[in-house]
């Protein structure tokens, strides 16, 4: 079992940066490939960004891409994104969550956190 935490989210100017922060519990973290996903208000949750569990491996989303940046830690428990030149549309509740295999595809993921807010004003 995997328990998630997000934190870094907050308030920011378009054009601006944010990097958020995903702390994982359980031993077997290492294991886990880890995605980033988010949910704007009247929206279905979509795909950021992925990494596999070794982090050699990452994915993102078009809208995303040359902007955000996902990393992670193995020793550390911790996910990262990254996120520059931020755009009003990228306003949204930000969730980390673990997946056995790498994968864009939500209901791949078996453990998420709680989110963190993200908003960008103009």
């Amino acid at each position: 079992q995997v328990q998630l935490v997000e934190s870094g989210g907050g308030l920011v100017q378009a054009g601006g940066s944010l990097r958020l922060s995903c702390a994982a519990s359980g031993r077997t973290f290492s294991s886990y490939a880890m995605g980033w996903f988010r949910q704007a208000p009247g929206k279905e949750r979509e795909f950021v960004a992925a990494i596999s569990w070794g982090g050699g491996d990452t994915y993102y989303a078009g809208s995303v891409k040359g902007r955000f940046t996902i990393s992670r830690d193995n020793v550390k428990n911790t996910v990262w994104l990254q996120m520059n030149s931020l755009k009003p549309e990228d306003t949204a509740l930000y969730y980390c969550a673990a997946a056995r295999g790498f994968t864009t595809t939500r209901f791949l993921y078996d453990y998420w956190g709680q989110g963190t807010q993200v908003t960008v004003s103009s």
